[in-house]
């Protein structure tokens, strides 16, 4: 699948001539050192329907999407252009008894570079990275096809998570899951920053036949 499949030839020309420059964490330093946040993630939305539905974010360099689930959905993702950052996570199944605080254990499942060359990837609704991140290295936009479709009514809402302080799990339990320290992360849920801003841009590809 390329670029002007989905009308953004133009777009993906500009991110091949892009060039690096003064970008912080949090998007572009201005003259006194301060940061300026990038322009926002841009969402075009192509369908949905009770299946699934199908979209593309676009990032401009630095903007980070935080880390985030997708509960009893079916995730694939496709870089259309651009290079960014994934990391992405599982829960791991412990007992209740600790998971008592707002923290649960997760699993490290990817931690890479992604760019537009590499394939689909997919998630599933215990396996394969269902909580993920992404943090835009050039400009780029992924693909998503979800399904069953994010629906709060339905028990499918998003959900935003940071890293949470360690804590211990029995020995028995890391031996029985077979996880290794350095995989194992706390996760907390939580409310993203301001600078995380979305809004709807207009998709332009043709007309999808469905």
């Amino acid at each position: 699948m390329n670029p002007s499949d989905m009308g953004l030839q133009q777009e993906a020309q500009l991110a091949r001539a892009w060039k690096p420059s003064s970008y912080g964490v949090n998007g572009k330093k201005g003259r006194n050192g301060r940061h300026h946040y990038p322009p926002p993630i841009t969402y075009l939305h192509l369908h949905e329907c009770d299946s699934f539905s199908i979209g593309i974010f676009c990032m401009p360099p630095s903007s980070i999407i935080p880390l985030h689930n997708h509960p009893g959905m079916t995730v694939l993702s496709k870089l259309l252009y651009g290079t960014l950052h994934a990391k992405s996570y599982d829960w791991l199944d412990v007992p209740e008894a600790i998971n008592a605080s707002n923290a649960k254990p997760a699993k490290l499942v990817r931690d890479c570079e992604m760019s537009a060359s590499g394939g689909t990837t997919v998630l599933f609704p215990t396996s394969g990275g269902n909580i993920h991140t992404f943090k835009a290295i050039t400009p780029c936009a992924i693909l998503d096809v979800l399904s069953p479709p994010y629906s709060t009514p339905d028990g499918r809402h998003c959900s935003y998570f940071r890293v949470s302080p360690s804590r211990n799990l029995p020995v028995a339990l890391v031996q029985k899951t077979g996880i290794k320290m350095s995989e194992l992360t706390w996760l907390e849920e939580y409310q993203p920053p301001d600078s995380f801003v979305v809004q709807r841009g207009t998709y332009r590809g043709p007309t999808l036949i469905i």
